[in-house]
């Protein structure tokens, strides 16, 4: 959307938790935002929240466009349906003791997100993006799902995901956000 921000780096596996960070987010989760007097966390909704609060945005369908009910269905998706299940083996391989890595909870998840993922193959075959012929914020949350499964967690994407992730991470938004997440910023 064009929004000026800045990025803060957070060390999630550090043995001392940083006062600060918990004050945005006592969960102690990623990611949060501060707008203001406004303080919100969970991905979905923080965007939702910027496209309602600064938009009108080609990223959100109107809920009379053909493309919204895709858009929702893939904007929830992406990280309550992959991206929460993608955890479960991630966490597992790289946090567990060796003895419990492989366990029957991280099985199960990665299972759920192949089943997923059929949905997402779907679409895929008959449009370019997951609200169909244009990129939306459904694309951020499947993107983002995606890229923590085939990076992070050890899945393997077909073809057409690893086209549609090409079409995604190759847009000046996108490339800017990355460096700018890649930034040591002080606190």
């Amino acid at each position: 959307m064009g929004l000026p921000y800045r990025v803060r780096q957070v060390d999630m596996l550090a043995e001392e938790r940083d006062p600060a960070w918990l004050a945005v987010n006592p969960g102690d989760f990623l990611p949060a935002i501060q707008d203001g007097d406004v303080t919100m966390v969970e991905s979905v909704a923080i965007m939702e929240y910027l496209m309602g609060r600064y938009g009108p945005t080609p990223l959100q369908p109107s809920p009379d466009d053909p493309a919204f009910p895709a858009y929702q269905q893939f904007l929830h998706l992406g990280e309550a349906g992959l991206a929460t299940l993608i955890m479960v083996p991630l966490v597992s391989g790289f946090i567990a003791p060796d003895a419990e890595r492989d366990n029957w909870g991280a099985r199960w998840a990665r299972e759920c997100v192949e089943r997923r993922l059929l949905l997402v193959r779907r679409q895929l075959a008959s449009a370019p993006y997951m609200a169909g012929d244009r990129f939306t914020a459904a694309d951020v949350s499947v993107s983002y799902a995606l890229r923590l499964a085939a990076n992070h967690a050890g899945f393997a994407l077909g073809d057409p995901e690893q086209a549609y992730l090409a079409r995604t991470t190759a847009r000046d938004a996108y490339k800017r956000a990355f460096a700018r997440s890649h930034e040591v910023v002080a606190p």
